[in-house]
């Protein structure tokens, strides 16, 4: 596989991955709305009786809090915004993958902390254990783009690290000319 096949895959499993963060930020406003409808939805439907009402529960708990306290809200509005803004942050290794590497050990830290969060808060909060074991779900299905992404990384990497050179140009072929970063950005000399 080339470079540009691997940066292509890597662009492919950072759009999905940035989709999947730009949905659980923009989701994370409408929350009132969106329980009425899943309840609305699960009560046609052949649901397990404990989702329904749990979902149940959460909806009207949202529409007696944004009644009475809708400035509690603003908690989930941040959230959201977190969301959206830790998408951006994924644009500089779509960008320049070997360079921005860190951004995906950064998401791939933040999924592996999904899990300890849940099973610690979940219970402080009343959240009962299935559904925290979806909430873990988040940090398992957000982390296996990553992972393909972080292997090609290191692949580039290695290939930048061992690129020609006069170590490595056979005797009597001239080195090859220096080639442009990945992204096609020059960088700045220091």
């Amino acid at each position: 596989m080339d470079t540009d096949q691997r940066l292509r895959r890597i662009r492919l499993w950072l759009a999905l991955f940035g989709t999947g963060l730009v949905l659980s930020g923009v989701t994370a406003f409408p929350l009132e709305t969106e329980t009425r409808w899943l309840s609305a939805w699960l009560h046609h439907l052949p649901a397990p009786a404990g989702l329904t009402a749990w979902i149940d529960r959460v909806h009207e708990a949202l529409k007696q809090t944004n009644a009475e306290y809708p400035f509690i809200a603003y908690g989930t509005d941040w959230l959201a915004f977190g969301h959206l803004t830790i998408a951006v942050a994924f644009y500089g290794p779509w960008r320049d993958p070997v360079r921005n590497k860190w951004v995906i050990q950064f998401g791939m830290i933040a999924c592996a902390g999904i899990v300890p969060l849940a099973l610690i808060c979940g219970p402080i909060r009343g959240i009962p254990f299935w559904w925290s074991v979806i909430d873990m779900s988040f940090g398992v299905f957000g982390v296996l783009p990553l992972i393909p992404v972080w292997r090609h990384i290191k692949v580039l990497e290695a290939l930048a690290a061992t690129g020609p050179g006069p170590a490595h140009t056979p005797p009597g072929v001239s080195a090859a000319a220096p080639q442009p970063p990945l992204d096609g950005y020059p960088r700045p000399a220091i």
